[in-house]
């Protein structure tokens, strides 16, 4: 087949699609397409060449993607790598325009996205221009500054194209972005955020093994090492998830996971953020930067296999731990991730298989034998995932997860996972009291039902069970509960697609080469009729209950509901499917059956009569001969019976029967056209008795018969869709149905019938026309001419017919004709418009005399009758199908699309891929096919027809109606998107309508105008069109509007639109390019384009100076620029989007934004702040900088991160500071605080000397134009005047912030004119300083921070007497500071802080460290100026630990503070202190300082209370207290600080200090409070929180010991809290390290051991907690319940009391429990906990237990209590399933439990 094709094509095609050769026309396709093709491959290649990329480019590139959805990849390789390039080189163009940047873009992806067509061989790309691509837009320099205005969805189109690209990337890639990025990853840096995300994105990982060493060999164990070690999630690490997954499935088998696995699935785990303990803390942010699920599952199903097996053991350990959360009975937020957890795991395995055995072998590397998953493998997975699936099938979140995971795990194991469902199944059908639990294991029947029809080896006896699973489903078909019947009928539809309904029970007598299923199901096949017409005995139920007489009251509507449409769509649906698949036989039953329900009955038309119509149409279109040999003659007789008399004719209400007969009539007619040809005559004669009714609902139905008569004459479309081609007529000895059960249709012998119009059925449908639509025609031009009267009905009438006719015979009419519209643009490159072949066109009414009439008929109605709304909607319709319609609707084509692709998913079988689908799917997915080629009309040509029409509408649009302006507002917008440039016609006359100077416009035209102008949510924006020439009329004709008289702001909704429209355009605008340049190398590929392979284009290759000319033009379009004009607000907003960072504003709008910096309107105001920003970011005078090369770099080879020699002079170092001119001028500054940390790059660029700089502080002479505006401004003192007093005025009281964008403002100013505006400010500065308003202080620090930032490149002296008026004023700013200004100062010093060397800052940072916490002001000053410091160290990172050493000196006395708010800043200040204090892999030691030494140091202090026994008080200080206290009291306060600075840095820092926490742990264990109980003090809350935060930390594997060993000591110790609090500990920390303890085998022994001991403790609390603890380690399978446990417990059980006489009478309660009691106590708690493990389900050991335990039930307390409270919550939980759970015990146990579970002492 593919050798004929190349033949008759010239080359061999990439991949097209299939379905194309199954339609009825596939012989003319291939000269369709190769003539499209050549043209495509021409006039692209020409109109790059001529370098015309708007409107040339993106017309034809967009050609191409029509080409690709209509063909598939039908070119050959040579053209697809061709285009390939072509598209890569447009996208990267530099200064190309977003949105066309995202349409090319979305080609490419498109054409790279199956990436098995193209190897490496055959392309390679480079993977540094889509680097440049990335950075320029997602870290845009200017986006901030409002001068570029990016889409929001481009940074997904990005992404996705980078993902196809990566497989092409060269081989040396790899090492070119590692010396790239490596330099940015300074962990505590933003950019390692970036290096991280971009790692990400661009590693190849699909090199072939040989180049492994060039590919993740370079990278894999630096990163995973890094991975390994960071602690705290920070937001880099999902990226690194992401990587090391797509690795991992890349690579299966050439990487060796397993050293790691137990710290993944640890890390997963800690990722769900699932519920532990009682009292527990979150860590924000645990949730927000938790893994990406889909990711997580990728790199799960790529470790499962491989020799070890120690993944699978992994996966059913996390299973089993988090089964019980899949219980119904729970629920949380984190149960969204779970489902999605269950629902993707089991698809990504079987994606996984498919490729393993399934899939073609191409250049991808295969999966090496030794890793394939083996059968055993499958079937271990499987199981490991049964039990949770079965608890989510009945989950609060719906049953669809569930659903899709059976599916999918029925795809690999049907016996394992049919069955127990089926179990759910059954009981659910008999039970009428649980709909909720039908509907859900319904839902999943169906998505095991392929695979449970279609049996197989695995599962043979699959089919026998589909029969009763039917009859059971038909009470579903319930008119009382909604949702039950739905399923019903998708359920009943489902299977019966699958099966043949016949009848071969007559097989078993005549056949012997049976097997026992074969016979068992060949019996079982007698009962399909009886089913059938049960089926129907339901349906007839259903609809005599939802009559309308039963279902409303007098007055309510009488259309349908939007259930009751649903439901008649199920029951038409699965009743058709279910006749489709019937035999002969079963058919004629059935219809008889439902025509003596039709014509026995009359029905009202518009509920029940639908349904039954629909029920007769399925029978009819199934076998249309025979229905209609019943039908028609029927309905005939009773219509021509009733018409008898002649004034039926003419009344207003119809008679029932009349109506019901002709709406049967118009049902049964939509078959297939040749077998209604018998019949025209008799049709003919009721359309000609019925089409002038006077009833509307009378005249209505005989249009639609009409419409619909039409329709089956004219269109081509297939006649069955059974799901075995040829349908099932042959005798049984023949063929046995049977056989074909759940057997997918073939796509190469589909044998589709289809319907295509003979010359018999055109005729008849051309007689029709002239017969029915000639006079209407002729009546409507009388009457538009004034000739005839005709009444509004009749007016309706006439339309409603022309409309039907349109509607039936659509198809069958030539586009319409017309002058094509000249000039509307310049273009070089032809734009032509694609004809594809349907079928025939007639042109006798191709025209239509219509058209002409039409244009006048609107208009006259409009002049004359304007409120007669019914005629206009009707015209609306007829106009939009004239444009539009070609015999199908785009959105029933869409909701046609959407609803194959859910029955598509429902059904599929992804293990064996290659289209394996239903007979019925694939047929319908050609006629899909067929109509997607109706629909391709975008690009057409603009003509002369086209514009009257467009105008029409345009003047309905604006009419005074407004249904009929929105009506005919969407239909513009469909067709303003149709044809090419139509926009450009239509804008004059819309703005028409909006100018001032015409006085004739209505409130009415001119909203409708803006509405036309504003656009639908989805289509065309005409004011925002990226086109320089309409922006220039549209922005300027909304602000005159202002002016004109029918805009009153009076009105709320004229007000609304405008503000929409703005809110739209600001929304919606993107930079539109002005430089529409092409480089050199896109031209030679697009001339290889037009120079190779086949088909060959025939458009020339242009000459040298066309492609000269074309080059002029562009330069001549980039070259004209945008005229500024003025309006208020809408005004400055529209010129604020035209700030450009390419193309500078012309002088006359510099002046306006500076003047509108003191605009009277305060939105005015805050535009002009920003664009004065951007202008002066415009204007910037460019720096020059040298590259330099670190000297100390060829020392080092070797990775070393962190402080090392060579990075020495970054730091900070006091004896070193450029104090001097001279020193300031040799020093080197690098203003990036990462450059050097990790490595350095290989060239750095730093600023070159001044003296190679642009000079400051220019005079006059030598400034431009522009710069001059803003100079005079800001030097003007009144200016400068006005302007401050509006900085310093409050916007919203206590909501203002810091503001960025004035900060931008000032920096630019400092920057561009160095000092030279100072002398103004000095003096408001000095003044706002020591005004303590909080407006006023955030004015002023918005200065400073641009000052300090924009003196980057002053010279020194400047500089110097820059701190001299600085200092002092930020000492009196710190002195007065307050409540509300504290945050805005903190961002004022970061803000200036940021990305500057610190030596620069110098002078700032010696002020701030003078003395933070020396007392002045009170303690909240203190703690303020403790918060500036802060912000400033912060910024600098690892530069300044000369500093840091300094200021943890200065602290350390002082971390006795007696305030709180200077203990917790102090806490936070000591989190940054120690920040770089990282243990990350490959890092040097710090030289900052380091929490070892500093825990020493504390500790030595703290020792007063770790010795002493006593409990510890929290300290209360006396009002004339002494300053001398006690060792003791001044530990106490030391701790109330450390525990601020633990708990500051649990989400903060890196990784986290082990061994330095635990050796404050005891102390924590001795203070933590038990109870729950807030009124404890500060000391005991935080002793706890911090507990409960270091107990989710991460630990690694060298760390558990240590842990365990200081637990195992605080177990021994004497308070019984800190034994308590041990337990809770542990339960926390082991599930958050589940298995990285699990993959220790001592750690686990030993908390075994310890759980064990505490059961035994003296203090009853410790012993309950402990049997708690013990129940949920059972319960997530971290221990399992094994002989010698319950041997331990039993026998402590058995521990012997001390009789009651022998104690000493005084003493009634014992107050000391004596160590046997103790000891039974303990076993009975073991006992217990065992017991309330399994809430769900009963074990094997658990029945004997329960007996051992009931033997407790009358020992003394606190016995007793115990085994009551085990057994009620036994009870409690296995009360749901206790008919299963009862199967589990023998007779006599369940006679004591019985008697146990309802005994009075029960009750006591």
């Amino acid at each position: 087949m593919k050798k004929a094709q190349s033949d008759t094509l010239g080359f061999v095609p990439q991949k097209d699609i299939v379905y194309n050769k199954l339609l009825p026309y596939a012989d003319r396709l291939d000269d369709e397409s190769s003539e499209i093709l050549s043209r495509i491959k021409g006039n692209l290649g020409r109109a790059v060449q001529l370098r015309e990329i708007w409107p040339g480019v993106l017309f034809w590139t967009r050609k191409l993607s029509t080409y690709m959805r209509l063909y598939g990849r039908k070119f050959s390789k040579e053209d697809h790598v061709l285009f390939i390039k072509l598209l890569y080189e447009l996208v990267t163009i530099p200064k190309l325009e977003i949105s066309m940047m995202q349409g090319l873009a979305r080609l490419l992806i498109n054409l790279l996205k199956k990436k098995e067509l193209l190897s490496r061989e055959d392309l390679e790309l480079p993977w540094r221009p889509l680097y440049e691509l990335h950075d320029r837009i997602l870290f845009s320099k200017t986006e901030h500054l409002g001068l570029n205005w990016f889409p929001n969805s481009v940074e997904s189109v990005l992404k996705t194209l980078v993902k196809n690209c990566r497989p092409y990337f060269s081989e040396s890639a790899t090492q070119e972005m590692l010396d790239e990025w490596r330099p940015l990853l300074c962990p505590f840096d933003v950019t390692m955020q970036r290096a991280i995300s971009y790692f990400e994105f661009f590693l190849p990982t699909t090199l072939p093994p040989t180049l492994h060493h060039k590919g993740f060999k370079l990278w894999f164990d630096e990163l995973i090492n890094l991975w390994v070690s960071v602690q705290n999630l920070p937001s880099w690490e999902v990226h690194l998830v992401n990587l090391f997954a797509r690795l991992a499935n890349d690579n299966i088998g050439y990487i060796d996971w397993d050293p790691y696995i137990p710290k993944i699935f640890t890390r997963i785990l800690r990722s769900l953020n699932l519920p532990v303990g009682t009292s527990q803390m979150m860590v924000p942010r645990y949730v927000t930067n938790a893994y990406d699920i889909s990711h997580v599952v990728l790199w799960v199903s790529s470790l499962l296999g491989g020799p070890s097996k120690q993944t699978q053991a992994q996966l059913s350990g996390l299973f089993n731990s988090i089964t019980s959360f899949f219980h119904p009975s729970n629920h949380g937020r984190w149960l969204m991730k779970l489902m999605k957890l269950l629902q993707r795991l089991p698809a990504s395995v079987v994606r996984r298989l498919h490729r393993e055995r399934y899939r073609k072998p191409s250049w991808l590397t295969p999966i090496p034998d030794t890793h394939k998953l083996t059968e055993e493998d499958i079937t271990e997975f499987v199981q490991s995932m049964m039990q949770p699936v079965l608890l989510a099938m009945f989950s609060k979140t719906g049953s669809l997860d569930a659903a899709q995971a059976l599916q999918n795990l029925a795809l690999m194991r049907p016996e394992l996972v049919i069955p127990p469902v089926l179990e759910k199944t059954y009981p659910a059908l008999e039970t009428l009291t649980e709909p909720h639990q039908l509907t859900a294991t319904l839902s999943c029947m169906i998505g095991v039902a392929r695979s449970l029809v279609s049996g197989g080896q695995r599962f043979p006896e699959g089919p026998t069970h589909m029969l009763p699973l039917l009859m059971r489903a038909l009470p579903g078909v319930d008119p009382n509960d909604f949702s039950k019947c739905m399923i019903t009928f998708q359920f009943i539809a489902t299977f019966v697609t699958l099966v043949p309904l016949v009848d071969c029970s007559s097989a078993l007598h005549e056949r012997t080469d049976l097997t026992e299923v074969e016979r068992e199901m060949c019996s079982a096949s007698a009962e399909f009729e009886d089913f059938v017409l049960q089926f129907m005995d339901r349906c007839f139920a259903l609809i005599d209950s939802s009559t309308l007489e039963q279902t409303r009251e007098e007055t309510e509507t009488e259309k349908m509901t939007h259930l009751e449409s649903l439901v008649e769509l199920g029951l038409s649906s699965t009743f058709s499917t279910i006749l489709t698949q019937c035999s002969l036989d079963i058919f004629k039953v059935a219809l008889e059956k439902v025509f003596n329900f039709a014509t026995t009955n009359i029905f009202e038309t518009r509920v029940a009569g639908r349904m039954v119509a629909d029920m007769c149409r399925a029978a009819a279109k199934c076998h249309p001969a025979e229905s209609l040999k019943v039908f028609v003659p029927h309905c005939c007789n009773a219509i021509n019976q009733i018409a008898v008399n002649e004034e039926v004719l003419n009344e207003e209400e119809l008679d029932k029967e009349f109506l019901w007969n002709l709406q049967l009539l118009s049902e049964v007619t939509r078959v297939d056209g040749d077998k209604l040809i018998p019949y025209r005559s008799d049709l003919v004669q009721i359309l000609q008795l019925t089409l002038h009714l006077k009833c509307k609902q009378g005249y209505i139905l005989a249009c639609n018969l009409l419409h619909h008569v039409l329709r089956s004459t004219a269109l081509i479309y297939p006649t069955e869709y059974c799901s075995v081609p040829g349908g099932f007529h042959q005798p049984v000895c023949d063929y046995l149905p049977i056989k074909d059960w759940g057997r997918p249709g073939d796509l190469w012998n589909l044998d589709i019938r289809w319907h295509v119009p003979s010359v018999e059925e055109i005729s008849l449908a051309f007689y029709l026309l002239d017969l029915l639509l000639q006079p209407e025609l002729k009546r409507l031009q009388r009457f538009s001419k004034g000739e005839q009267e005709m009444s509004r009905d009749d007016v309706l009438q006439s339309l409603t017919i022309v409309q039907h006719c349109l509607l039936g015979a659509g198809s069958l009419m030539a586009p319409l004709k017309g002058e094509p519209i000249p000039d509307l643009i310049h273009q070089s490159a032809i734009l032509l418009q694609l004809l594809l072949y349907f079928f025939f066109s007639h042109d006798i009414y191709g025209e239509f005399i219509y058209l002409f009439i039409f244009i006048l008929f609107a208009d006259y109605i409009l002049e004359h009758s304007e409120d007669d709304t019914k005629s206009l909607f009707s015209i609306i319709k007829i106009i939009s199908d004239l444009l539009h319609f070609k015999g199908s609707h785009k959105h029933e084509f869409d909701s046609r699309w959407k609803s194959f692709n859910l029955v598509k998913k429902s059904m599929e079988n992804r293990l064996h891929g290659k289209k394996q689908h239903i007979r019925a799917l694939l047929i319908d997915r050609v006629m899909l096919q067929h109509e997607l080629r109706k629909l391709t009309v975008e690009g057409c040509q603009y003509r002369t027809t086209h514009q009257e029409l467009m105008k029409d509408l345009l003047r309905l649009s604006t009419s005074t109606y407004s249904q009929i302006r929105s009506r005919a507002q969407s239909v513009l917008f469909t067709a303003l998107g149709t044809y090419n440039f139509c926009c450009r016609d239509l804008i004059p006359h819309v703005l028409e309508f909006l100018n001032p100077d015409n006085s004739r416009v209505t409130q009415q035209q001119f909203k409708g105008a803006l509405y036309c102008l504003l656009g639908n949510h989805s289509g065309v924006c005409l004011a925002n069109l990226h086109d320089w020439e309409c922006i220039a009329l549209t922005w300027p004709g909304i602000v005159r509007s202002g002016l004109s008289s029918a805009m009153s702001l009076e009105k709320p909704s004229i007000v609304r639109l405008f503000d929409d429209l703005a809110d739209k355009i600001h929304r919606q605008y993107e930079t539109i390019g002005i430089d529409f340049s092409i480089p050199g190398e896109c031209c030679a590929v697009a001339k290889l384009l037009m120079t190779t392979g086949s088909p060959f284009p025939n458009e020339p290759v242009p000459s040298e100076e066309e492609s000269e000319e074309g080059l002029k033009r562009q330069k001549l379009k980039n070259s004209e620029a945008v005229e500024p004009w003025k309006f208020e607000h809408i005004s400055i907003g529209f010129l604020s989007l035209l700030l450009r960072d390419d193309h500078q504003l012309p002088p006359a709008a510099v002046t306006f934004f500076v003047k509108s910096l003191n605009h009277d309107s305060l939105y005015v105001r805050k535009v002009a702040i920003s664009a004065v920003a951007g202008i002066m970011k415009q204007i910037k005078r460019p720096h020059k900088k040298v590259p330099v090369s670190p000297k100390e770099m060829s020392k080092y080879c070797k990775i070393a991160a962190g402080d090392r020699p060579d990075n020495q002079w970054l730091q900070y170092n006091s004896n070193n500071l450029p104090r001097k001119q001279q020193e300031w001028e040799q020093c080197v500054f690098v203003e990036k605080t990462h450059w050097g940390y990790y490595c350095w790059p290989r060239k750095m660029l730093i600023y070159a000397p001044a003296e190679e700089q642009p000079t400051q502080n220019l005079s006059r002479e030598e400034m431009t134009e522009r710069e001059l505006i803003i100079f005079d401004h800001f030097t003007d003192p009144v200016f400068i005047n006005q302007f401050i007093e509006f900085l310093s005025l409050e916007d919203r009281k206590g909501k203002d912030k810091f503001s960025p964008r004035r900060f931008c403002l000032f920096k630019g100013l400092f920057r561009n004119f160095g000092d030279a505006f100072l002398p103004v400010l000095q003096p408001h500065m000095e003044r706002l300083v020591s005004d303590s308003h909080e407006s006023k202080q955030r004015c002023v620090a918005e200065i400073i921070s641009g000052l300090i930032r924009g003196c980057k490149h002053w010279s020194f002296s400047k500089v110097e007497s820059l701190w001299e008026l600085l200092c002092p004023l930020l000492r009196t700013a710190l002195s007065n500071i307050t409540i509300e200004t504290y945050a805005d100062w903190g961002t004022c010093i970061a803000t200036a802080c940021e990305s500057r060397d610190p030596r620069k800052l110098h002078r700032l940072f010696e002020m701030l460290m003078e003395s933070p916490v020396n007392g002045e002001g009170g303690s909240f000053v203190d703690a303020c100026r403790l918060y500036v410091l802060q912000g400033g160290l912060a910024q600098q990172e690892w530069r300044v630990p000369e500093l840091l050493h300094r200021l943890l000196q200065y602290l350390e006395p002082k971390l006795t503070q007696v305030y709180k708010n200077v203990r917790e800043r102090i806490g936070s200040v000591l989190t940054y202190i120690f920040m770089i204090d990282v243990n990350l892999p490959f890092t040097q030691p710090t030289s900052s300082p380091r929490i070892s030494d500093f825990t020493k140091r504390i500790l030595l202090k703290l020792k007063p209370l770790t010795e002493g026994d006593e409990e510890i008080q929290n300290h209360v200080i006396e009002e004339n207290e002494v300053e001398e206290q006690d060792e003791r009291t001044q530990a106490i306060k030391l701790l109330k600080t450390v525990l601020k600075w633990l708990i500051a840095s649990a989400g903060r820092s890196f990784t986290t200090a082990v061994p330095e926490q635990l050796q404050l742990l005891p102390l924590l264990f001795k203070i933590a409070p038990v109870e729950n109980d807030d009124s404890y003090d500060e000391l005991k809350r935080d002793a706890k929180t911090c507990l409960s935060l270091i107990s989710q930390g991460l630990l690694y594997t060298d760390q558990i010991p240590l842990v365990l060993c200081v637990l195992k000591e605080i177990a021994g110790s004497s308070s019984w809290h800190a034994r308590y609090t041990v337990l809770t500990y542990l339960q926390i920390m082991v599930f958050y390290n589940l298995f990285t303890f699990m993959n220790d085998q001592k750690a686990v022994k030993d908390v075994r051991g310890l759980v064990i001991k505490l059961l035994e403790d003296e203090q009853l609390e410790v012993r309950e907690m402990a049997a708690t603890t013990l129940s949920g380690f059972l319960q997530c399978n971290f221990l399992s319940m094994d002989a010698p446990m319950q041997a331990h417990f039993e026998a402590l059980c058995k521990t012997r009391l001390p009789k009651k006489r022998k104690r000493q009478l005084g003493f009634v309660v014992d107050t000391i429990p004596s160590a046997d009691l103790v000891r039974r106590h303990a076993g009975v708690l073991g006992l217990s906990a065992c017991i309330l493990s399994s809430p769900y389900d009963v074990p094997t050991w658990m029945p004997q237990l329960l007996m051992d335990l009931s033997a407790h039930l009358n020992d003394t307390q606190p016995i007793e209590m115990t085994v009551k409270k085990t057994l009620s919550n036994f009870r409690r939980t296995h009360h749901d399933n206790w008919q299963q759970h009862k199967q589990q015990f023998t007779d006599d146990q369940l006679l004591v439990l019985t008697d146990l579970l309802v005994s009075p002492c029960y009750y006591a």
